[in-house]
């Protein structure tokens, strides 16, 4: 699968076809379609943070067969079926704090930084601030006790994301990734 997902071969398979870009701001959920290889889909190189990046609105007929070569992890909560969504996102992008149900994040190319708050703890945060900016302004006047759990992952790691627990994401690096709703 990883094959399969460098610039390149998603450049030759999915070039001309429709993607569905979105900025990922609590309260400003903006989305514009463009063809994959051109200009505004540039998180397929790089891209500025505040820029629209592909994740989720995946049409499954398209891009079935590139999502019929993935195998998941095996992590499952019985009696549900899990929900897929694919993204590609330039460097410095990212996602704000919010929270759902319970998941998983597979990194196939780049690297991806979490900040994870239990449900009782909510974080201090912008609705409408990249988690960039927030990284750059919010996070330095946080006191220890203040700080998220965080961490990075990098190709081929996994991250659980518990049911309703904050997180916000910021990628390092052009990323390549794959988050799984097991709710």
């Amino acid at each position: 699968f990883r094959a399969l997902c460098t610039r390149e071969k998603l450049l030759a398979a999915f070039g001309p076809r429709p993607v569905r870009l979105s900025t990922a701001n609590t309260y400003s959920y903006r989305k514009a379609s463009s063809p994959c290889s051109s200009p505004a889909s540039s998180s397929l190189s790089s891209s500025p943070p505040d820029t629209l990046y592909f994740f989720g609105d995946n049409n499954l007929t398209e891009w079935g067969p590139l999502f019929q070569q993935y195998v998941p992890p095996p992590f499952r909560i019985p009696g549900t079926s899990p929900a897929y969504s694919f993204g590609v996102a330039g460097s410095g992008s990212g996602v704000p704090f919010h929270w759902h149900g319970p998941g998983y994040s597979e990194v196939i190319f780049g690297r991806k930084r979490w900040f994870l708050y239990p449900p009782d703890k909510t974080p201090h945060f912008h609705p409408n601030e990249t988690t960039l900016a927030w990284l750059h302004h919010t996070y330095p006047t946080l006191l220890p006790a203040e700080r998220p759990l965080e961490c990075t992952i990098r190709p081929g790691e996994v991250l659980y994301f518990p049911d309703r627990w904050w997180h916000a994401t910021l990628n390092l690096d052009t990323s390549v990734f794959i988050s799984t709703f097991l709710g």
